[in-house]
């Protein structure tokens, strides 16, 4: 009898370490998934300590003082009829464009009920020109019959126009109005703010918020055209030029190319 009852003792302290050590197991398994959660490409990218924002700020405004909008615009009308045309064509054709067309189409009217077809050929070295001749026309007769023949002011408002996203709201409230509504978020800056290691994100939605919560908003507008401008003239997409670039100590990018 006394050997049965070390036998079954025995057999159930032995079960309980088994059981102790699958429980272990299963912990020890969800360990790396948790921190690849947090880590990994969508996570919270690791460059957004405070401290490092507030440096690669202030490199920026040391190479970019005076950075503000390349497209060539007397009013916030044609910023935006610019902004629209900008889209996939760089800001160097669009002026060439505008500079003829602003002298043709001189207010929202003169947009809204222009010839589709002659506006197409007028805008056609953009590209996409059906397209956008689609949003103008169309972000021109919202403007003239709902808001009296001025661009909004408000970022909802803007939203309601054809043709007009985030981007191109941004743009418009940013540069004409100086209202900070958000983060302009082009090619350039996505290609930068990653990096950059500021967003894990690739969609521009998610971009600007993760850009949103560690640039403070004062600082928006400008951090925008500033982040352009070095994608324009240094952190090229193909072969960065991290020689001369300002930011070089403070960025890890495997794109670099020193």
């Amino acid at each position: 009898m006394a050997a049965k009852k070390k036998l079954k003792a025995s057999k159930k302290k032995t079960e309980k370490k088994a059981k102790s050590a699958g429980k272990a197991g299963i912990k020890a398994s969800a360990t790396p998934k948790t921190k690849t959660a947090k880590n990994g490409a969508a996570g919270k990218a690791a460059g957004t300590d405070p401290k490092r924002v507030a440096a690669i700020l202030a490199k920026l405004d040391e190479a970019y003082p005076q950075a503000t909008c390349e497209l060539k615009h007397g009013n916030a009308f044609q910023l935006l009829v610019a902004t629209i045309l900008s889209a996939q064509c760089t800001d160097v054709r669009v002026n060439q464009v505008t500079q003829e067309l602003f002298k043709k189409y001189t207010t929202p009217q003169a947009f809204a009920y222009a010839t589709p077809a002659e506006l197409e050929q007028e805008i056609r070295p953009t590209g996409f020109f059906r397209n956008k001749t689609k949003s103008v026309m169309g972000a021109s007769k919202e403007i003239v019959d709902k808001f009296g023949g001025q661009v909004p002011r408000t970022m909802e408002e803007m939203l309601t126009l054809p043709g007009v996203a985030r981007k191109t709201a941004n743009v418009v409230l940013g540069t004409a109005y100086g209202i900070p509504s958000g983060v302009v978020v082009d090619t350039h800056v996505i290609r930068l703010s990653r990096r950059l290691d500021l967003t894990r994100h690739e969609d521009p939605k998610k971009i600007e918020l993760d850009l949103m919560a560690i640039i403070p908003k004062e600082k928006w507008i400008q951090f925008s055209h500033q982040l352009i401008w070095h994608g324009r003239r240094v952190c090229f997409a193909r072969k960065p030029n991290c020689a001369a670039c300002n930011l070089e100590k403070l960025c890890y990018s495997k794109d670099k190319t020193v």
